[in-house]
């Protein structure tokens, strides 16, 4: 039996930056990812642009060189990639761990779904939070042609397409589906788009919408979806509609996955879902046990991404290191 310094649980651009801190202290670790590596980037949207710069989203040190000041999907993708490859990182791909367990001498055992088992001195949890949809919890929500993971326009050419969300995600996707000849209708809980949409998406939303080319809801939820039209509801007046929907995209955001964090023994907050961790280490109440990235974020998860996550590895190499601990740039005491 094996036993690593360090296990990883993910394979996202924070779990490598882990990786790639732990290997700079000299720990035997693995990394264990559900996917492929940067599996949540895998599944963006297809033509997205990242909102940092490139250079704000670089790992180990490593320049990511583009031509355009911020990067796209397809870039991330490869960078990445490139990224583990250069420092030769220990992982293990498509392995989906089901909990963490420690044990009686301060090791851990990490389970696998498949009936494998890890043993580590200390584990750091990296699962980010793209796996686990917010749910509307509606009839028809779980419809084939109802998802909550937007790829690329071409499917929808000529159809009806519904989008519920106000923020970033439901934007741009609608703005690239009118674009490729779909008819847009947008649903927004909101009086208007959340202010945290990329500045230069909003003129272009604006205009489309001022001309009638994409239509909108505002003020509205959803009650029901059925083939081939959604029910909503007007939360201003009452009033209720039946809108024609081909297609229905439920962009409304993401969660860490709480169920994972509790079967670790990780203590959350009831209403905020953020886990009890030392906000200088990352330690979790259970010692031993570190969180790095948006993992820790709870609902918030507009308020931890790659660019301050990232800076979590370092804090959490110190410690496990022995040394003073580094301070990350997010105020973390805000979430």
């Amino acid at each position: 039996m094996h036993t690593y310094d360090l296990i990883i649980i993910g394979g996202g651009p924070t779990g490598l930056a882990m990786a790639i801190e732990a290997s700079k202290i000299g720990m035997d670790y693995l990394i264990l990812e559900k996917g492929n590596l940067t599996e949540s980037i895998r599944r963006y949207p297809r033509r997205m642009r990242f909102f940092s710069t490139a250079e704000n989203i670089e790992i180990g040190g490593l320049p990511f060189s583009i031509s355009e000041v911020k990067a796209n999907r397809n870039e991330a993708l490869q960078y990445y990639r490139k990224v583990a490859g250069y420092f030769d990182l220990n992982f293990k791909l498509f392995v989906t761990v089901d909990k963490v367990e420690k044990q009686v001498d301060d090791t851990f055992v990490t389970f696998a779904e498949n009936g494998d088992t890890y043993h580590s001195k200390k584990v750091v949890l990296a699962t980010g939070y793209f796996d686990v949809p917010r749910k509307l919890n509606v009839p028809g929500e779980n419809l084939p042609r109802v998802s909550h993971y937007y790829d690329e326009p071409f499917q929808y050419s000529f159809s009806d397409v519904v989008l519920v969300g106000g923020s970033n995600s439901a934007v741009e996707a609608a703005l690239e589906l009118y674009r490729h000849d779909a008819r847009v209708t947008i649903v927004h809980k909101g009086e208007d788009f959340r202010t945290k949409v990329k500045y230069w998406l909003v003129p272009d939303i604006k205009n489309r919408i001022k001309e009638g080319k994409i239509a909108t809801r505002f003020n509205s939820t959803v009650q029901a979806i059925e083939e081939g039209r959604l029910q909503i509801a007007n939360t201003v007046t009452g009033e209720s509609e039946w809108i024609p929907a081909d297609f229905v995209f439920l962009l409304v955001g993401y969660l860490p996955d709480e169920h994972l964090l509790a079967r670790c023994g990780v203590s959350l907050d009831p209403i905020s879902k953020v886990p009890a961790y030392d906000p200088e280490t990352f330690e979790t109440n259970v010692s031993g046990l570190y969180l790095c990235g948006t993992v820790l974020a709870g609902v918030h998860t507009e308020k931890v991404f790659i660019e301050n996550g990232r800076d979590h590895a370092m804090a959490i190499a110190d410690h496990l290191a022995g040394r003073k601990v580094r301070k990350v740039k997010e105020l973390l005491d805000r979430i």
